[in-house]
């Protein structure tokens, strides 16, 4: 079986970007990341306040060619997943479209059957995770990067609390850094 796919959303790109740790996410995905269109004109927007990501939306590659959506089955998904489900308002087309691009490519396509999402939208990611999605967050990924010796939990810990106090919304941190390991 080949090893699952995994798309960062932009809000945990953003996180790893406020530390100039983007290589740590790369190193955690593992030549597995992947991300839409959406996603990447995000990444793109955000890069104006977190430089750290100019590399990546510049070509660095890891995360691949965008992932167009295609055909009109997979855009009658998106704008419904984006609408119906997230709340995106018609006059705002952009509102939730990469959380929408992202979970439609995830449903509709046979080779992302099996991918993992990561993003720390709460409600995207129950809402993921309830059509069977296995989804993780920025903390999530901060134990996958301990756990594989990418990263020692005091310097894991530090990082997501230096995230937070950069202005990103994390849920979960725990208290002390041995709190990320295991579990």
């Amino acid at each position: 079986m080949s090893r699952p796919w995994w798309f960062p959303d932009n809000t945990v790109l953003c996180s790893f970007a406020a530390v100039d740790r983007l290589a740590l996410l790369e190193k955690v995905l593992d030549d597995r990341g992947r991300w839409t269109q959406a996603v990447a004109y995000e990444a793109r927007r955000s890069a104006v306040h977190l430089p750290a990501l100019g590399g990546l939306v510049d070509g660095a590659g890891w995360l691949g060619e965008p992932i167009e959506v295609d055909g009109e089955a997979e855009q009658v998904l998106v704008e419904r997943l984006r609408r119906v489900v997230f709340g995106g308002l018609a006059h705002r087309p952009l509102q939730h479209l990469g959380e929408a691009e992202t979970l439609a490519v995830i449903e509709s396509r046979r080779e992302f059957r099996t991918a993992v999402w990561i993003t720390d939208d709460a409600d995207a990611g129950r809402y993921a995770r309830r059509r069977g999605i296995r989804v993780l967050d920025t903390v999530g990924v901060m134990r996958e990067a301990i756990a594989r010796g990418l990263v020692p939990a005091a310097e894991g810990h530090r990082l997501l609390v230096t995230m937070r106090e950069r202005g990103r919304h994390l849920r979960g941190i725990p208290l002390r850094p041995e709190d990320l390991l295991g579990g």
